[in-house]
C-alpha cells in the first residue's frame, strides 16, 4: 500500500475542511456586523414636549378680613416719602389691577436711571386703636412693580418692558423715638410687565426689649422701601394686615380710611334717629302754634276788656 499517498491524501482533506469553515465564520460575522449597522442607522424617532403658555400674573386676593385693601379709595395713613437724598420722587393714589385696587407710588420716570429708593410711609395710628397700636408684633403687605420703559435686560441680552427683580426693605419709629430696621422681602417679574405679589413680613423680633410701638405715641410709621429696580417703573401696595404676638390680626378702625356698609341695627338706629328728630320738631312747632294762638287770645281779651271798660266808663 502506498502510505505517502493516503496520508498526502487526508492532509488535502483537512486543509479544505479548514478553508470551509474559515470562510463560514466570516461571513456570519459580516453578516452581524451589518445588521447591527442597520439597527444604528435607524433610531426611533424622538417626540418634542410641548412648549408651555406663560400666563401674566393675577394679584393676590386678601385672606384676612382685616386687611386693608384700599377699596374704599382714600388712604389719609399713607403718605409717600420723598425727601430724603436717595428717595425717588412720585405721588401716591390708588389704581385698579385686573379688578383689584392696590395703593400705588406712581414715579417720575427716573427711579431707575437714578438709582433711588421708592418708599411708602405708613401711619398705623391712623388705622388701629392706641391699645391695639401697642400689641403689634408683625405686619404683613404685598409688593408689586410694573414696568414703564423696555430697559429690562435679560440673560440673552434681550431688552424686555418688564420689572425684573423686585426687592427692598422697611423699618419703623419706635418707642424712645428710635429707628428699627425691618427684614427685607423680594421677588420679581421678568416676562410681563405687571408682577405678581412680593409677599413681605416686618417683624418686632426685639419687642421683648421695647423696640416696638407704645400706646403713648402719637404716630406709629413704618415705611415700605423698593431699592435696586432693573427698570423704569412703579411700585404697589396692598392687603396690609396687623398682627399681635399670638399671630392674631388686629382690628382696623374704620375711620382710617376703609368703609363697611352699614348694618340693619346702624340703619334702624338712624331711622329711629330721624323719626324723633321728626317728632321733636312736630312738638316744637305745636308747641309755637299753641303758643301764637293763646297771645292773640289773650290780645283780644285785652282790647274787650278795655273797650268794656271805656263803654262803662261814658255811660256814666
Amino acid at each position: 500500500m502506498d502510505y505517502k499517498r493516503l496520508i498526502a491524501g487526508a492532509m488535502a482533506l483537512a486543509m479544505a475542511a479548514t478553508a470551509a469553515s474559515c470562510s463560514n465564520g466570516s461571513s456570519s460575522s459580516e453578516s452581524s456586523s451589518s445588521s447591527s449597522e442597520a439597527a444604528i442607522e435607524a433610531p426611533e424617532p424622538v417626540t418634542e414636549a410641548p412648549t408651555e403658555e406663560l400666563l401674566p400674573p393675577v394679584p393676590a386676593e386678601a385672606s384676612d378680613p382685616n386687611a386693608v385693601t384700599f377699596d374704599s379709595g382714600v388712604f389719609p395713613f399713607a403718605t409717600p416719602k420723598t425727601v430724603d437724598d436717595d428717595s425717588a420722587q412720585g405721588q401716591l393714589e390708588v389704581v385698579e389691577v385686573q379688578g383689584n385696587k392696590m395703593l400705588r407710588f406712581t414715579d417720575d420716570g427716573k427711579n431707575h436711571a437714578n438709582g433711588t429708593v421708592q418708599k411708602i410711609q405708613i401711619d398705623a395710628v391712623k388705622l388701629l386703636s392706641h391699645e391695639n397700636v401697642a400689641k403689634v408684633r408683625k405686619i404683613e403687605f404685598d409688593v408689586y412693580a410694573d414696568a414703564t420703559a423696555s430697559d429690562f435686560k435679560n440673560d440673552d441680552g434681550d431688552l424686555l418692558k418688564a420689572p425684573g427683580w423686585i426687592g427692598g426693605g422697611g423699618g419703623a419709629n419706635v418707642a424712645g423715638d428710635k429707628w428699627y430696621q425691618f427684614g427685607e422681602w423680594s421677588g420679581g417679574e421678568y416676562n410681563f410687565e405687571m408682577s405678581g405679589a412680593a409677599h413681605g413680613e416686618f417683624k418686632f423680633v426685639l419687642a421683648a426689649s421695647g423696640q416696638c410701638w407704645d400706646e403713648t405715641m402719637e404716630e406709629a410709621v413704618f415705611l415700605i422701601m423698593r431699592w435696586g429696580a432693573q427698570n423704569e417703573g412703579n411700585m404697589y401696595v396692598d392687603n396690609i394686615v396687623f398682627y399681635d404676638e399670638n399671630g392674631d390680626s388686629l382690628p382696623i378702625e374704620k375711620s382710617g380710611g376703609e368703609t363697611s356698609e352699614p348694618s340693619e341695627a346702624t340703619e334702624a338706629a338712624e331711622k329711629s334717629t330721624d323719626t324723633e328728630a321728626a317728632i321733636d320738631e312736630a312738638v316744637d312747632n305745636g308747641i309755637a302754634a299753641a303758643e301764637a294762638a293763646l297771645n292773640e287770645a289773650q290780645s283780644k281779651a285785652d282790647e274787650a276788656i278795655a273797650e268794656a271798660s271805656s263803654m262803662a266808663a261814658a255811660m256814666q
